[in-house]
């Protein structure tokens, strides 16, 4: 179907079928990434602790765990109890061995109850298991790290979880929102890292300045929309937008109809780019005028603040936004 008439020259060809939405939290591969970094040197926290050098993929389950606990709505201290015990367990490596039939994150067996070998070897069911045994556990909140950690887990080194305490409360913090930065040139690997696992992967290539907005975008995710917003703890779209591009040091306007009169036109979804802003009516916008954006991030996906009651989150570009889709722009070109 063609794009509504919107913004510049109206479309007449149809809108290329682009393929659906890649599989939330797929599993990482055993194998340890190579790459090191910071917390801070992700885009999460410049000025805060430093978390020594963990690796790409170390980190990116360091947040999947994180988020996990956020969707079930598990309360603090429990992202950073679940955190140090993978620490300790796995070294925040999604491990396809361990003792006996021991796999993942956190070491947890079939045989004991856990689920399957491919179940706990993917990082959001490991979380989710973790978190729902954590929450049966009378008054684990005041429990310390290490005794909470045991009462899940049943470790033969029930004091090793201790040591992990700080630098788990760091990375929660971290990726709960709570530390601030301003991304920088080398930030971006991380964001990428911890996308991964919800089954995107920033492409190679693609200009520093569009790579440094989606990776700020990303970094919301699960950030509550607020109408108005601008963060750091809350969005609306097009202040998601707005504050992205400025990461990347490109002034746009803010609001989504102003939004929709900058930058370079896009007519097909066949030539959208990562970091292309796309805009639908919403619910009280219309075709030319549109009330809604997203960021394209490239794989058939995007990244928005939906509506008050949701988070940001990753989308399919298939189904509403194809359907509804008034105008594409294009910020670098």
């Amino acid at each position: 179907m063609p794009i509504k008439l919107a913004i510049g020259t109206a479309i007449s060809a149809p809108l290329f079928v682009v393929a659906a939405i890649a599989a939330i939290a797929g599993a990482i591969a055993a194998t340890p990434d190579s790459t090191t970094t910071s917390i801070c040197a992700a885009g999460f926290g410049r000025g805060s602790a430093h978390i020594g050098s963990l690796s790409a993929a170390q980190l990116g389950n360091a947040q999947v765990i994180t988020e996990v606990g956020i969707s079930m709505g598990v309360p603090a201290p429990g992202e950073s109890i679940a955190i140090a015990t993978a620490l300790q367990e796995s070294g925040l490596q999604n491990l396809n061995y361990g003792d006996r039939d021991s796999l993942g994150l956190f070491q947890q067996r079939p045989s004991q109850g856990w689920g399957s070998p491919a179940q706990i070897l993917t990082p959001a069911y490991a979380a989710r298991q973790f978190y729902s045994r954590l929450l049966q556990v009378p008054g684990w909140r005041s429990m310390s790290t290490t005794d909470a950690a045991q009462a899940v887990q049943r470790s033969g080194f029930p004091d090793a979880y201790a040591k992990w305490r700080d630098e788990a409360q760091a990375l929660a913090t971290a990726f709960i929102g709570g530390v601030n930065c301003t991304p920088g040139p080398g930030d971006l690997t991380i964001t990428a890292a911890a996308a991964n696992v919800t089954g995107y992967h920033i492409p190679a290539g693609i200009p520093a300045p569009i790579a440094t907005a989606i990776s700020f975008a990303l970094a919301q995710i699960g950030k509550p929309y607020v109408w108005g917003g601008t963060g750091p703890d809350g969005w609306d779209c097009s202040g998601l937008m707005m504050m992205a591009y400025r990461a990347a040091g490109i002034a746009i306007p803010r609001g989504s109809i102003a939004q929709s009169t900058v930058g370079l036109p896009v007519y097909h979804t066949n030539q959208l780019r990562p970091g292309d802003l796309l805009f639908v009516p919403g619910s009280d916008g219309t075709v030319t005028a549109p009330g809604h954006v997203g960021m394209y991030l490239g794989q058939g996906m995007l990244v928005e603040a939906p509506h008050t009651g949701l988070t940001v989150q990753l989308s399919s570009l298939a189904g509403y936004w194809r359907e509804n889709l008034v105008a594409i722009r294009r910020e670098i070109y």
